[in-house]
This record gives structure tokens, sequence and C-alpha cells, in this order.
């Protein structure tokens, strides 16, 4: 089966920022602990905090998809819309295999 990575795009808005690191940061260790999960990493722009990326590598798309309704993902979407400007931008590719 092919890998699924994901790249995820959002925008903290103003005034959100330390919000919004605090909710992507809570996200690293739970999905990393899922089953099927490689790597899932949240990267904040240098220069700008309310600019972050969400790296994530998966077994495949049975898991990519269990971990959209995981508990910890689902409430941290509930309490996201708030904090971003606009919907994240999410990116998926699959490996090709």
């Amino acid at each position: 089966m092919p890998k699924v990575t994901v790249i995820a795009l959002l925008k903290a808005a103003p005034g959100a920022e330390d919000k919004v690191r605090e909710q992507a940061l809570s996200l690293v260790a739970p999905s990393r602990a899922e089953p099927g999960n490689i790597g899932y990493q949240a990267y904040v722009h240098p220069e700008d905090p309310s600019a972050w990326l969400v790296f994530e590598e998966w077994e495949d798309q049975a898991a990519f998809e269990a971990h959209l309704s995981s508990p910890h993902l689902t409430e941290a979407l509930a309490a996201g819309p708030g904090l971003l400007v606009g919907p994240p931008t999410e990116h998926v590719f699959t490996s090709g295999e």
C-alpha cells in the first residue's frame, strides 16, 4: 500500500499566535503514538509566528483516515476556527507505490 504524506499549512489569527502554538505542539506526541504513524512534526516560520506547517507521514490511507477522527485532532480542530485565518490548507500525497 502507498504511504501517505500530508503537508498542512495554518495561519494564526492576529493575537492567537500563542494559542495556535500550544494547539499545534500538543498534537505532536499523541499523533506520533497513533498506529501507522511514521512521522509528525509541527514547524513555525522563523520570521512569522503566525505561520505554521505540519508535516505528517502515515503507513497508508487507512492510518491517515483514522488520525482524522482521533480525539486529539477533532478537539483541536473544534477549537481552531476562531484561532485561524481560514481553514488549514492541506496537501495530501501518496508514495506512488
